[in-house]
């Protein structure tokens, strides 16, 4: 099958302007591949994740991982973190393995495979190159007020109104 198309745009320069923050790894670089643990295929293990410099006002946090390129419409959710604390600034490896890795009412969304955790990278074998999007969004308010089986686009809609600021680290990947 021949999967040529145009590049997807980036997502977040569709949604209104939102100062950033940083978002940093010792898993992953930004713009450059990341390792076959963090793949489906490889180990499905999400990557650490940290930041900081985020607005005062911030009252919590929601962590995603999108891949715009992905050979659909919509592109495809890797990873939703809800309900956050400010208290919580960084995510280690491996929790994206389940809500009993997360700190305090945090859970996870499911992903676009249907499941309560993170789905590491799978782009179809011989595709170019996909774009993984981690994203750290700060929040005016604590709790989105969602619940689990909640879709990762009902909870990407919903994050918009209540965005203060974002940060973001891209990592690559390609099978």
């Amino acid at each position: 099958m021949d999967l040529d198309r145009p590049l997807a745009q980036d997502p977040y320069d569709k949604l209104p302007a939102v100062p950033s923050f940083t978002v940093t790894s010792t898993d992953l670089v930004h713009g450059e591949r990341m390792a076959d643990l963090h793949a489906a295929g490889g180990g499905n293990v999400s990557p650490q994740l940290a930041w900081s410099g985020f607005p005062a006002e911030t009252r919590g946090f929601v962590v995603t991982c999108f891949d715009p390129d992905a050979p659909t419409p919509s592109g495809y959710w890797h990873w939703t973190v809800l309900d956050l604390g400010t208290d919580t600034t960084e995510l280690e490896q491996g929790a994206g393995e389940s809500d009993l890795m997360l700190p305090g009412a945090a859970f996870h969304v499911r992903n676009d495979d249907g499941d309560h955790t993170y789905t590491g990278a799978a782009p179809p074998a011989g595709d170019r190159e996909h774009r993984y999007y981690f994203v750290v969004h700060a929040l005016d308010t604590e709790t989105m007020e969602l619940e689990e089986d909640d879709s990762p686009t009902k909870v990407a809609v919903r994050t918009v109104f209540h965005t203060l600021a974002r940060g973001i680290l891209v990592a690559t990947y390609q099978r």
